[in-house]
């Protein structure tokens, strides 16, 4: 379902798909601001809300509290550092059939599906062990 957008979804829908990369609303707010584009945050984050509700946009909240905001593509998965905050990309889904049973038996159109697994990276795990050997 296409609703009509306003100027300024459109500006921020087309600098995300440029980016084509995660982004917060407030570097969302810079990139535009240094493009001489005048929208004020809380318009960023408004365009932004409609779009994802559009489904156009997805969002993905880090460990932080942090949303970083994208075109939706395919779903993305990720390994998550609680210490040094590294991001691993996972390649392969593993609830995509669940994903089209849902769709089916609750007659819910689903736009993406985030899956978030959240520990210790290799360095930081063994940074950790390392620490409690000393």
């Amino acid at each position: 379902m296409k609703s009509q957008r306003t100027p300024n979804q459109t500006k921020i829908l087309h600098l995300l798909k440029h980016l084509n990369q995660a982004i917060s609303a407030q570097d969302l707010y810079i990139e535009l601001r240094h493009q001489g584009q005048s929208m004020g945050l809380a318009t960023v984050y408004r365009s932004l809300e409609a779009l994802k509700l559009e489904g156009v946009v997805q969002v993905r909240t880090l460990a932080n509290g942090e949303s970083l905001y994208s075109c939706s593509q395919e779903d993305r998965h990720h390994l998550t550092c609680l210490q040094c905050g590294a991001s691993i990309p996972i390649h392969e889904c593993p609830v995509h059939e669940l994903e089209n049973q849902l769709q089916q038996s609750h007659q819910f159109k689903i736009f993406y599906h985030t899956l978030e697994f959240f520990g210790l990276c290799d360095r930081c795990s063994l940074s950790q062990s390392d620490r409690s050997l000393a």
